[in-house]
């Protein structure tokens, strides 16, 4: 049961977005942008940082949701399972197995990304927009991770529910597959 009243039947993120609208659109802004927008790294890369970064702040509602959205978007639901507990030997490139590394050392502590760190991202071919953009996307998430646990939301257990908001998601952004807007407090 969450610590507040929240929309019951708005799993994850979702129900506290309902809950304060005006907080959920720059949420959500940000979120497509990172996520969603222009990048030379895919959607499904992307994706797949903001999952590793859940399972490692060990949030079920948000690895579930984007682990489904990364393996949406990649076509390989065993790739983001392995990807999240050992991307090391997941067969990535070498250029996402250092982002993920960097993302990891973020959603630890900034200060635990070093310089080793970004030399072996750059290495491989990544950018620093694309190590910018890594190092935004575990702080996004770290800090997302918190308010879902934090509020002490619930996450359903069908993976096929998962799999349709990932689909939602795919084709309408965050912004756009955000539920309705209910007044604070209210149980619609």
């Amino acid at each position: 049961m969450a610590h507040i009243t929240l929309p019951e039947q708005l799993p994850g993120i979702r129900g506290p977005m309902a809950f304060r609208p005006e907080t959920a659109a720059p949420l959500n802004a940000l979120t497509d942008v990172l996520l969603r927008g222009p990048s030379t790294l895919s959607a499904g890369e992307r994706e797949l940082i903001a999952t590793h970064v859940s399972a490692r702040n060990d949030c079920r509602y948000c690895q579930t949701i984007h682990g489904a959205v990364a393996a949406h978007e990649l076509g390989d639901e065993a790739l983001v399972l392995q990807a999240k507990v050992d991307p090391d030997g997941a067969p990535l490139t070498g250029k996402l197995k250092a982002l993920l590394a960097i993302a990891r050392q973020t959603a630890q502590g900034g200060t635990h990304v070093t310089t080793e760190d970004i030399a072996r991202a750059r290495e491989h071919g990544a950018t620093d927009l694309e190590i910018h953009d890594t190092v935004l996307i575990a702080a996004a998430f770290c800090m997302f991770n918190r308010y879902v646990d934090g509020l002490a939301t619930w996450a359903p257990d069908d993976p096929a529910f998962y799999r349709q908001r990932a689909a939602l998601i795919a084709t309408h952004g965050y912004a756009g597959a955000t539920p309705q807007a209910a007044a604070p407090g209210s149980r619609s």
